[in-house]
């Protein structure tokens, strides 16, 4: 079930980091901030995605940690697009829970996952 709930959360979340990248581009010809989210946001989903054909249960581990990692970076760039002024306060908290909720289950699929590799 979380599975499911992570694959369809990354991937709505990840095409709204390409509407930002988009917004960004065309709005503030920003290229360089714009690239490192788009890059971040969307492997969050991509990294999810591969792991479902993971070659076993440590592999399945590496994979959604390295996407807990993407999501990491994908907040810090949100937040310093925010403090940059690229965007104001509403456009990030409109996409803020959405990157604490993907943090939040995949903090706690991998540590279900830690817990029964013991």
């Amino acid at each position: 079930m979380k599975k499911d709930l992570l694959r369809e959360k990354s991937f709505a979340f990840a095409l709204r980091i390409i509407k930002l990248s988009q917004y960004l581009q065309t709005e503030h010809k920003e290229y360089i901030l714009s690239k490192q989210i788009i890059r971040s946001g969307t492997s969050i989903g991509a990294l999810i995605r591969e792991a479902q054909y993971a070659q076993s249960k440590a592999d399945f581990l590496h994979k959604l940690t390295i996407a807990l990692k993407e999501a990491n970076e994908t907040e810090y760039w949100l937040l310093l697009l925010k403090e940059s002024g690229y965007l104001n306060d509403k456009m990030l908290q409109s996409i803020q829970p959405e990157i604490d909720e993907l943090l939040k289950l995949l903090i706690s699929s991998t540590k279900k996952i830690k817990e029964n590799l013991k």
